[in-house]
């Protein structure tokens, strides 16, 4: 399924009805601004179309919406047009950032496909390819899940029960090691939030999904 960028989405809405322009200014200005975006349960309703909050390496959290579902990966566009694809909640792909994950290897066995079924010490190799102060990297890195304490997040329109997994990831080649960490719905098995690097414990990057995508 298709969806619009969040851009020609706005300029839809400044050519509508004088409630629609107040809500394209005020997703407009919420990219825009200096701190972190906060949008109302409403305006995440109204719009017909999946989103997120977005922080990437420590800086505003902004708003994005999903502009392609395919292929079992959602594309999230941000007002720059840059890029952060995500595949069962990991991101596996990001363009336009200062560095970018270019590939992850051996998505069909990643834990998260099947997240309801995590197991304590599910483990998973594969191999990332990514750019770090714009040279690009590559290293085989090894996880292994434990499972943290339940917690309910507060999302627009509901709260949601989730289970807490923290991935514990190694670069053993390099020495390096870091921790992702997944709330995944309890019912739906969606990750609907996020704290993950982009390749070798480098560039840390948050996500919050808001309305998930319609499956």
């Amino acid at each position: 399924m298709r969806y619009l960028p969040l851009l020609l989405l706005c300029l839809l809405l400044q050519a509508c009805t004088q409630t629609q322009k107040g809500l394209g200014e005020t997703v407009k200005l919420a990219l825009l601004g200096p701190d972190d975006v906060q949008v109302s349960d409403e305006q995440v309703e109204s719009l017909p179309y999946a989103s997120m909050y977005l922080r990437v390496n420590h800086g505003q959290r902004i708003f994005v919406v999903l502009g392609f579902d395919e292929n079992g990966q959602q594309k999230w566009i941000t007002q720059d047009r840059s890029m952060v694809v995500t595949q069962h909640g990991r991101v596996v792909k990001t363009l336009g950032l200062s560095d970018n994950l270019n590939e992850v290897t051996n998505l069909q066995q990643d834990p998260l496909a099947n997240a309801l079924e995590l197991t304590e010490g599910a483990s998973w190799t594969r191999i990332l390819s990514w750019s770090e102060a714009g040279k690009l990297r590559s290293a085989t890195a090894t996880s292994r899940f434990s499972r943290l304490k339940d917690t309910v997040l507060t999302l627009p329109g509901q709260n949601v029960a989730c289970r807490v997994w923290q991935e514990e990831v190694e670069l053993p080649a390099e020495g390096k090691s870091w921790a992702n960490t997944f709330w995944i719905d309890t019912t739906s098995g969606q990750v609907r939030q996020s704290q993950q690097t982009l390749g070798g414990d480098y560039f840390p990057l948050e996500t919050t999904i808001l309305k998930p995508a319609k499956s």
